[in-house]
Formats: C-alpha cells, sequence, structure tokens
C-alpha cells in the first residue's frame, strides 16, 4: 500500500506543478493579450484621429476654394455689368465716349448742382 501511495503523491505532485505551469501560462497569455489589445485600440484611436483631422484640413481648403471661385465669379459678373452699363450708355447717346472725363472739385460748391424744388419743404 505504501507504494500505491507514493505513487498517487507523486501523481498529485504532477497534477499541482502542472496546474501551476498552467496558470502562470494563462496568466502570461492575457496579460500579452492585453497588451496586444491596448496597443491596437491605441493605434486604432490614433488613426481616426488622424483621419478626422485630414478630413477637417481637406473640408477647409475645399471650402477656401469654393469661396475663392464665387468672389472671383463675383468679380467677374461686376465687371462684365459695368461694361454692359458703359456699352449702353455709349450706345444711346448718354455719354459720349470720345470726351474726356475730368474730376472736378466740389468742396466750394462751384459744380455742385442745386435741388430744385419748394422752398417750402
Amino acid at each position: 500500500m505504501d507504494v500505491l501511495m507514493k505513487g498517487f503523491s507523486t501523481v498529485k505532485e504532477g497534477v499541482v506543478a502542472a496546474a501551476e505551469k498552467t496558470k502562470a501560462g494563462v496568466e502570461e497569455a492575457a496579460a500579452k493579450t492585453k497588451e496586444g489589445v491596448l496597443y491596437v485600440g491605441s493605434k486604432t484611436k490614433e488613426g481616426v484621429v488622424s483621419s478626422v483631422n485630414s478630413m477637417a484640413n481637406r473640408a477647409t481648403e475645399q471650402t477656401n476654394i469654393v469661396g475663392d471661385t464665387a468672389v472671383a465669379g463675383v468679380n467677374d459678373v461686376s465687371q462684365k455689368t459695368m461694361e454692359g452699363v458703359e456699352n449702353v450708355a455709349a450706345s444711346t447717346g448718354l455719354v459720349n465716349p470720345d470726351e474726356a472725363v475730368y474730376e472736378s472739385d466740389f468742396s466750394q460748391g462751384g459744380g455742385a448742382m442745386e435741388q430744385g424744388g419748394d422752398e417750402g419743404y
């Protein structure tokens, strides 16, 4: 019976040793898995932040391009409108395109137009 008990004792020690090694292995695997998950999570977060920043920068650039284009378009339309008004004025005889235009000094009142009408206002 002694031999049998000694054999069981040895088996028990082997099982305990195996369980301890398994526990240590599982703990190490869990720690490495946790590290891996945290690493992937941080890289994913960095990627998302980078993507958001990149998209925001692109949106700002596109907005600036659209704004610049709109301003250029408005300037072009106003220039064409002025040219059209000048052409209409010249073709209807309102202005003589060959006649020089001089700026006058209106500070003295000499070139100012007086308002007509009743003085009772």
